[in-house]
């Protein structure tokens, strides 16, 4: 072939590419191929979708009526669908679109006071939300190098709690328990007790009943937090997706503030319905069961939520995120599969007692079972000086009531530390709306600790109670701002507290002598 044969051939290919590249450019894309697809099975709470060629993990997908779904399960011969709502209306051969957005919330200060769903659709009859912007549910945890040491306290107003079982700024602290044992009243004590601190409160109902939640934000509103709390509810009547979901956009919105530097607690109410939700629709999607019929990565959903909580360093503005996930045990079995998962996620735990609760000790926390392993880092100093001896003159009564219980004769001191072991578990009883402020809580422990409530009688101890509070916030003003500002506490501090105790208790009438022991 010449030289000049070879050229015109080339001319020729170059033009035919030419026109197959315009008519490309001309042609429609088919949209049937890439952005719709079709139901080929529903399911209950599922589909299974195909005729995508491309779809983004956890994308949203829109189906008539308006139904939502998440692209969960993705293979070659279709997606496993998790519907946001109920599919009754779904029938196969149904249109599927794609968003190209993945599963997202919206976040702001307009969402404070509201009550919303998963995907933050209002459920209060208030109106639309007016959101700031919309974040996706899932998001990265924060750097370690992004994170300051857990080391402000997050004042429970639980004397038990505050003194034993200290909570942080940034902590996850486990609330577990039976059915029953007063395991939101703790959660949402410690929501109403940030009524003066700067700490915006999400609460997370998931597949509660809808008069519990009525019942939650009714104690919101009567405890002046309603219009600084964020109410996410996904109720047990609602689909599953929309209770698997709520969590994890609950914390996006909780991020929001953490990102701008503010103090917020999250309440998850709770895990153990999140995990069977997360169950029910794995199976449903076919996914391969595993221990007690949960999926493999049942772990995997629950650290990617808790590990979100955090004390951002002061580069990263500062601001803190607590948790404190719910979960329910089954005839006080905290080896169960989830109650060890959570465990070994979170930074300690609140354990409520069925035995503490039907014996009328409330909040029935059980000191022995729970632990918190941020510890004093996070708490005032002076409780420091009052929580070493909270706990061991404590655990030395439980083990001495035991004991007792064989008939067995007494010594003086043993028969002294059962007493006084009496006075500290009555002392620990709270009602469920009633929060005490640091310097009464001091207060009331140190007198409990040091004897003053030793000639005490049981029944009387509630008054007592309630004149040394009074004496704490009266006769020591100087003393209550030395505790609030996280000054030293030392034996002088201590021995004023006292002082002052056993004069309130003289004024009341009751004769108290100094402890010798």
């Amino acid at each position: 072939m010449t030289g000049s044969e070879t050229l015109s051939l080339r001319a020729s290919c170059d033009n035919v590419f030419d026109e197959l590249s315009k008519a490309r450019r001309e042609t429609p894309p088919r949209l049937s191929l890439m952005e719709e697809g079709a139901v080929a099975q529903v399911g209950e709470g599922v589909a299974f979708v195909t005729g995508f060629s491309e779809l983004l993990a956890d994308e949203l997908l829109s189906f008539p009526g308006g139904l939502m779904g998440i692209a969960s399960t993705i293979r070659t011969t279709g997606v496993g669908v998790v519907l946001l709502g109920g599919g009754d209306k779904l029938h196969t051969g149904a249109e599927v679109r794609r968003t190209k957005r993945v599963v997202d919330a919206p976040v702001g200060e307009g969402l404070l006071g509201r009550v919303v769903d998963g995907l933050g659709r209002p459920l209060d009859g208030g109106g639309p939300v007016k959101a700031a912007e919309r974040w996706p549910i899932e998001r990265p945890a924060p750097a370690i190098m992004d994170r300051a040491p857990v080391a402000e306290p997050l004042q429970t107003g639980l004397k038990s709690v505050d003194a034993a079982i200290p909570i942080g700024r940034g902590q996850r602290e486990l609330i577990l328990g039976d059915r029953q044992t007063g395991k939101t009243a703790v959660a949402v004590s410690a929501i109403l007790n940030q009524k003066n601190e700067d700490v915006v409160c999400i609460y997370c109902a998931i597949g509660q009943r809808a008069s519990a939640v009525a019942r939650v934000i009714d104690q919101l509103e009567k405890g002046g937090m309603r219009q600084r709390t964020i109410v996410v509810a996904a109720s047990g009547e609602e689909a599953p997706g929309l209770q698997f979901v709520a969590p994890y956009a609950a914390t996006s919105m909780a991020e929001y503030f953490m990102e701008k530097g503010r103090d917020v607690l999250i309440v998850y109410d709770d895990l153990t319905r999140h995990a069977r939700a997360y169950r029910e629709l794995s199976l449903l999607l076919r996914r391969p069961p595993g221990r007690e019929a949960y999926p493999g990565d049942i772990f995997y959903i629950h650290s990617r939520l808790l590990e979100r909580a955090a004390h951002l360093s002061k580069e990263r503005g500062g601001g803190s995120l607590t948790a404190l996930p719910v979960i329910e045990t089954q005839a006080q079995n905290i080896s169960a599969y989830i109650p060890t998962n959570l465990i070994s996620i979170t930074d300690g735990q609140i354990y409520l007692s069925p035995d503490l609760f039907s014996k009328g000790v409330l909040p029935a926390v059980d000191i022995g079972l729970s632990v918190s392993r941020v510890g004093g880092d996070a708490q005032r100093r002076a409780y420091r000086a009052v929580a070493p001896d909270l706990r061991l003159y404590y655990a030395q009564f439980e083990e001495l009531e035991s004991f007792s219980r064989f008939g067995a004769r007494l010594d003086k001191d043993t028969r002294q530390r059962l007493e006084r072991g009496r006075r500290i578990r009555e002392v620990l009883k709270q009602g469920e709306y009633d929060r005490f402020s640091a310097p009464e809580q001091i207060a009331v422990l140190l007198s409990a600790t040091e004897g003053v409530f030793d000639d005490v009688a049981i029944e009387d101890i509630d008054a007592a109670e309630a004149a040394i509070r009074r004496a704490a916030n009266e006769d020591l003003p100087d003393l209550s701002k030395k505790i609030l500002s996280d000054s030293e506490f030392g034996e002088e501090d201590k021995k004023k507290v006292l002082a002052a105790a056993r004069s309130a208790l003289e004024r009341k009438g009751v004769d108290n002598r100094e402890d010798d022991s």
